[in-house]
């Protein structure tokens, strides 16, 4: 069994946490800093929000006492219904926002969950951060709190910016990243352009 530090039972999808010795910890959790600025097993992980409008302080000081979640490295085709399946395992949540493509308007891999008490989400944060979801490993990091307009992916293509850069082929997240599909595209064109028309088939004479 892979080491997660949460387990769904196909029966009913109920949750059970590993032992803490089995706790596993998302690849924004290597700051040794960071981890003292949290309970344990909630520390911050090193990530900020790049666009936070104010100090770093004063964006960590509000992950410190924030209530909200932001979740990733979701599929494509995962439901509002099936985050608050899981999610509402650790306590009562007070709204899910899902990630949104920018130009689409669709879904694009990631999204905000709200509890209405701090200890819940620090729950969430030890539990289900490496958790499975649509069989993929999600990732569960504090967050400063929503805004309206944060929905939206902050990529070229609309979407997230790591999958305008993925070059590997993900079917749960729109196949190859953005830069790749449009190279391959711009191939394709280029190719068909130099190609030969297609003869007609030649008439057939009336007896």
């Amino acid at each position: 069994m892979a080491d997660h530090p949460a387990h769904f039972h196909n029966s009913g999808n109920r949750f059970r946490p590993y032992p803490h010795h089995h706790r596993g910890r998302g690849r924004w959790n290597s700051n040794k800093r960071a981890r003292i600025l949290g309970p344990k097993g909630a520390e911050l992980s090193r990530y900020r929000d790049q666009q936070y409008k104010g100090s770093r302080y004063e964006q960590e000081q509000k992950l410190l006492k924030s209530t909200t979640l932001y979740v990733g490295n979701l599929s494509f085709y995962t439901t509002e219904e099936q985050v608050h399946e899981v999610f509402r395992q650790a306590g009562d949540i007070k709204r899910i926002i899902m990630g949104l493509d920018r130009l689409k308007k669709t879904p694009c891999g990631f999204c905000f969950v709200e509890y209405f008490d701090r200890p819940d989400a620090e729950t969430a944060v030890r539990f289900l951060n490496g958790a499975k979801l649509d069989d993929r490993q999600i990732r569960c990091d504090w967050d400063w709190g929503f805004d309206d307009g944060r929905q939206y992916g902050r990529g070229k293509s609309g979407g997230q910016i790591r999958d305008d850069y993925r070059q590997d082929f993900d079917d749960g997240r729109g196949g190859y990243g953005y830069l790749i599909q449009k190279t391959l595209l711009e191939t394709t064109n280029a190719h068909q352009m130099q190609m030969p028309p297609t003869m007609a088939p030649p008439a057939s004479s009336d007896s």
